[in-house]
């Protein structure tokens, strides 16, 4: 069968999931795949979701929170950026391209989840961190975090 034929069927790719974890963990690590190809190619949120949903096989992920977590982050990205420019050491450009998303990820949970613990928010920004990361980036995504908490969740210290 040729490979144009529409009787075959595609397989879709799978992505690099952590074994361990719930599907919400799960659904952030897909969530910072797709933000990180977005950082580079610009789609629009729908179409972007949408193309991950396609193209890759989200079991035991928590598709709904995947798209939240996507759609939030791009729609806030400008604020989500100023709020964690304060506490850099350098310019936001100057980021390693998966720690900014990493930390993009966090504010927006810290900010627009509420239902979110921020502990459970910097554990799992920590865990991406450590799987997806630079070898020391957890570091300084901590040390970013860290500061945010007293500013966004000053309530719940």
């Amino acid at each position: 069968m040729s490979p144009n034929t529409p009787h075959e069927k595609q397989s879709k790719q799978k992505i690099h999931l952590s074994l361990k974890g719930n599907p919400r963990h799960r659904a952030r690590c897909v969530a910072l795949q797709a933000l990180y190809q977005w950082a580079f190619e610009k789609p629009s949120a729908p179409a972007l979701i949408q193309q991950f949903i396609e193209e890759h096989e989200l079991r035991r992920v928590d598709e709904k929170y995947f798209k939240a977590l996507v759609q939030g982050v791009i729609e806030h990205v400008d604020d989500l950026d100023e709020t964690i420019k304060p506490c850099l050491d350098r310019k936001i450009t100057a980021l390693n391209p998966v720690e900014l998303v990493i930390l993009r990820l966090a504010v927006y949970e810290f900010k627009y989840r509420l239902d979110v613990p921020f502990r459970v928010v910097i554990n799992e920004a920590l865990e991406l961190a450590k799987s997806f990361g630079a070898e020391e980036g957890y570091k300084y995504v901590n040390a970013v975090l860290d500061a945010l908490v007293p500013k966004l969740r000053a309530s719940e210290i």
